[in-house]
């Protein structure tokens, strides 16, 4: 490793300001990642043609129009650059990807791993800061990346630890079982970063230790991770957050306990107005359904109840307020959100986005937007992730199943 004082100096350039520089000086020694290869994927290959061919059997509301936008393997969470010119897409597995549209024609022409000298781990996580900071959760560490947007081009970046490797949980808590971190930027300037619990219902023993450290909650912190408190409790596995643009209260999904049958207990979409405020878990598995390790129990906590219960099993994951110019006005400020599917029901469900309205009472009801991923033999031809918003106000919706990004645009 050698320093790479260039890049110190072009950060502090690109926040300005003597607080820019402060965090600098707090974030400590900018290294270098290394000089292993890019790989490329092929946007011309057959898979592309046969999602298109799934795509003809996408239903929209009037209107609407679902294109592909590009072929990257195991998809997941997603985040656009501040000035639109690159996407940074997450995975379960060791690759980030920067996605790349140089032609302007809205299709992606260029999908790249993004510092492919670094070591991954379920890097799931990714969003950026309005000053082009890039932040990336993994399974047990955060990581910024200071100008992605336009350093990404060569294999060798600047990385800075946020939460150095190991310190995000105990170490003995690492588990391959909901281990998907989100990670998103408040509009109080802070990191908050959700951490799924390893079990199906987190086990008494366990929970003191997962109060304390956010297992099984949202935890926030400064942006050069200082000040870490647990701001959610009673969270099962959130894989999607994001915040009212008008209220800036947080919103987000969980995926609730399985092995209680087909039709019980319901997902969640969660309104959190308050921090520390507890959302159920262990001793309700989904809605207001208890689960059988704790029924009968009296619950020791006061529970906010989901703002919105949603059909069992669909996996509810990722999700992203709606602020573009595209869209009809009544999308203004709705949630769209990605219902990953079912994987252990008698009748397979979800597998489509979802659009959530909310009233100015903060009342919200959901319903299908885009479905058709799960054909008539109950086979998944999808499985959409997240969405995220472009900055024409289209949206796009990932898949790890068919390895794809996917583009919604509106046209009277």
């Amino acid at each position: 490793m050698r320093y790479l004082l260039s890049a110190v100096a072009a950060t502090a350039l690109l926040t300005g300001g003597a607080t820019a520089q402060s965090n600098l000086e707090l974030l400590g020694e900018f290294k270098v990642t290394g000089t292993k290869e890019h790989t490329y994927i092929d946007q011309n290959a057959p898979a592309a043609d046969s999602i298109r061919r799934v795509l003809e059997g996408i239903s929209l509301p009037e209107g609407f129009s679902i294109e592909l936008y590009a072929l990257v393997p195991d998809a997941r969470h997603m985040a656009m650059a501040p000035q639109g010119t690159v996407l940074f897409v997450g995975t379960k597995k060791d690759k980030v990807w920067a996605v790349m549209d140089r032609d302007r024609d809205r299709v992606a022409d260029e999908v790249k791993d993004f510092a492919p000298s670094l070591e991954f781990d379920v890097p799931n996580g990714v969003t950026f800061s309005d000053d082009g900071f890039l932040f990336i959760a993994e399974r047990n560490r955060v990581m910024m990346y200071p100008a992605a947007e336009f350093f990404h081009e060569s294999p060798d970046v600047v990385a800075v630890p946020i939460v150095p490797q190991g310190t995000l949980i105990p170490v003995e808590e690492e588990s391959y079982n909901h281990t998907a971190r989100v990670i998103k930027i408040g509009p109080d300037d802070k990191l908050y970063i959700s951490l799924g619990q390893p079990f199906n219902v987190a086990p008494r023993e366990k929970l003191d230790l997962y109060n304390e450290v956010g297992i099984g909650g949202i935890i926030r912190m400064n942006r050069d991770g200082s000040d870490r408190e647990v701001y959610t409790y009673g969270v099962r596995n959130s894989v999607g957050h994001d915040f009212h643009p008008v209220t800036g209260e947080l919103w987000w999904t969980d995926n609730q306990v399985d092995g209680m049958g087909d039709d019980i207990p319901p997902g969640e979409i969660n309104r959190q107005t308050a921090a520390g405020q507890h959302f159920g878990h262990p001793w309700y598995g989904g809605g207001d359904t208890r689960t059988n390790e704790y029924a009968g129990e009296e619950v020791p906590v006061d529970v906010v109840m989901p703002a919105v219960a949603t059909i069992a099993h669909a996996a509810d994951l990722g999700m992203t307020f709606y602020t573009g110019n595209m869209f009809p006005e009544k999308y203004r400020n709705a949630i769209f959100s990605a219902q990953h599917g079912s994987w252990n029901r008698t009748t397979p469900v979800g597998a489509r986005v979802m659009v959530t309205f909310i009233d100015d009472d903060g009342n919200a009801t959901t319903e299908p937007f885009a479905e058709g991923w799960i054909d008539e033999n109950g086979e998944y031809d999808g499985r959409p992730v997240d969405v995220a918003m472009m900055r024409d106000g289209s949206i796009l919706v990932s898949d790890d199943f068919a390895n794809a990004i996917y583009r919604i645009t509106y046209s009277e």
